[in-house]
C-alpha cells in the first residue's frame, strides 16, 4: 500500500501531508504536523484525551482514519487561544477555577467543551456533563471542570455584543 497526500484545514491553516494507509487523525496531528497538545491516551476511544473538533463536532482522533478526512476542518487545542497573548475564555476558566490537576485530560475536555458552547452558548450543568461524558479525568472529580465550563459560557455570553437595536 502506498502513502497518500491528505489535505486538511488545521486550526485555520491549510496543511498537506503524506500519510501511510491506516494512519489515524491522532497520529497525523502529532507526528506529521507536530501538534502534540492532542494527547495520546488509550488509543481505543475510551479516555477522550485525544478529542479534537472535526467539521464542528467533537471526535476522538484516535478512532478516525485520516485518509477519508481529506478536505476536512480540524481544530486542536493549539488553535483555541484567541490571540498570541490571549487565552480563550475556556482556557482561562480552567486556570482560574483550578480545573486541572495533572493536565492530561485538559486538552480533550476543552475541545469537547468548545464544541458544546459553539452549538449551545447557554448550557445547563447537565448539558456540560453530557458533553464531556466521553472524557475521563482521574484527578479532579469533574466538579471544577464543569464549573469552569459554565463560567466560560457565562463569560462568552457577556462578551457577545447585544442584538438589540
Amino acid at each position: 500500500m502506498r502513502p497518500s497526500i491528505v489535505s486538511l484545514e488545521v486550526n485555520g491553516s491549510h496543511r498537506d501531508f503524506l500519510v501511510q494507509p491506516g494512519t489515524t487523525l491522532l497520529a497525523a496531528l502529532r507526528e506529521a504536523l507536530g501538534l502534540t497538545a492532542t494527547r495520546k491516551g488509550c488509543e481505543t476511544g475510551s479516555c477522550g484525551a485525544c478529542t479534537v473538533i472535526l467539521d464542528g463536532e467533537p471526535v476522538m482522533s484516535c478512532l478516525c482514519l485520516v485518509e477519508p478526512l481529506d478536505g476536512a476542518r480540524v481544530e486542536t487545542l493549539e488553535g483555541v487561544a484567541t490571540g498570541p497573548d490571549e487565552l480563550h475564555p475556556l482556557q482561562q476558566a480552567f486556570i482560574d477555577g483550578f480545573a486541572t490537576q495533572c493536565g492530561f485530560c485538559t486538552a480533550g475536555m476543552i475541545m469537547a467543551a468548545k464544541a458544546l458552547l459553539a452549538r449551545n452558548p447557554s448550557p445547563c450543568r447537565e448539558d456540560v456533563i453530557v458533553a464531556i461524558s466521553g472524557n475521563v479525568c482521574r484527578c479532579t472529580g469533574y466538579a471544577a471542570i464543569i464549573d469552569a465550563i459554565l463560567e466560560a459560557a457565562a463569560d462568552l455570553r457577556a462578551a457577545r455584543p447585544s442584538r438589540a437595536a
